[in-house]
């Protein structure tokens, strides 16, 4: 049976957040305001996918999907700030900064980053092996930094206006985008310490072809989409000259990479036959949604 977790997520989500009526109370509204209002939920769904691939009780993943989570709302916070990519609307609804001020909005970014590391930390759920805790915290940490999502931020903006190659194009992606969606599936995998070397490095590889898809079909769907699927500004990309797949290898052949980088992740999981079918439906997710 494929589980979506999805009411798992949003329940546990809502309870390792601090309640708005707690002081400082705007802050904790604003933290609450981006994690709580909306989005599909694909990192913390592919921590449990994994999971489930693994054998592994959802309870035991709850900390990272949920800590994983946290640090996506907030980098899409400050990815969204004047000084970033200067957008008014994400999931639907105005930008953290929009709704509650830029000053806040930038102090609710450090706080969700702060609180996912508590999470891991702390959480009794994760179990009582100090090592396996150390090693999320250090994939998770890795993830998101300067050889990460942050990274990726700071060339992605570097890259602005300019005529960049394809390798790093892809660099720019895999750090951006990419590490994050890799540390989803291999926090599961963390959590299981006696996993066999060539089923780990199958999901490694699935992860890194799966997070690239990710966002070669965002590039596309910045195109192709509109504002009111999107939840977000339709073209921005474009309006801020940014590098992406359709700009440097045309809108057919970004697809057709996109399909290229499915079937390569998804012959990554054969190892694991009829088990990796949630791994196989989330893929599919990516490489196809339209918004």
């Amino acid at each position: 049976m494929i589980h979506n977790y999805s009411q798992r997520i949003e329940n546990v989500l809502d309870r390792l957040l601090p309640p708005a009526s707690e002081q400082p109370g705007r802050l904790h509204e604003t933290m609450r305001y981006s994690v709580l209002g909306g989005g599909k939920r694909i990192r913390p769904r592919l921590v449990y996918a994994t999971g489930d691939v693994l054998g592994i009780a959802p309870e035991r993943l709850d900390a990272p999907a949920c800590a994983v989570e946290f640090i996506h709302a907030y980098s899409l916070i400050h990815d969204d700030l004047p000084a970033m990519d200067d957008d008014a609307l994400r999931r639907g609804q105005p930008t953290a900064h929009i709704a509650f001020g830029e000053a806040t909005a930038i102090l609710a970014g450090d706080a969700l980053q702060a609180l996912a590391f508590e999470v891991i930390a702390t959480d009794a759920s994760i179990g009582t092996d100090p090592a396996i805790r150390a090693t999320l915290m250090a994939t998770l940490a890795y993830a998101c930094g300067s050889h990460g999502m942050v990274g990726g931020q700071a060339l992605d903006m570097d890259s602005e206006g300019k005529r960049i190659g394809v390798q790093q194009l892809e660099r720019l992606h895999n750090q951006k985008t990419g590490a994050l969606l890799r540390a989803c599936v291999m926090m599961a995998a963390d959590s299981q310490p006696d996993l066999a070397v060539d089923e780990r490095a199958a999901l490694d590889l699935f992860a890194r072809r799966i997070g690239l898809a990710f966002q070669v079909r965002d590039d596309v769907l910045d195109i192709e989409s509109s504002t009111e699927k999107l939840g977000k500004t339709q073209g921005a990309d474009i309006a801020h000259h940014k590098a992406t797949y359709p700009a440097l290898l045309g809108l057919a052949e970004a697809k057709a990479l996109s399909e290229r980088l499915y079937a390569e992740a998804m012959d990554a999981v054969s190892i694991f036959g009829d088990q990796a079918a949630p791994l196989r439906e989330i893929a599919a997710e990516i490489v196809k949604r339209d918004h």
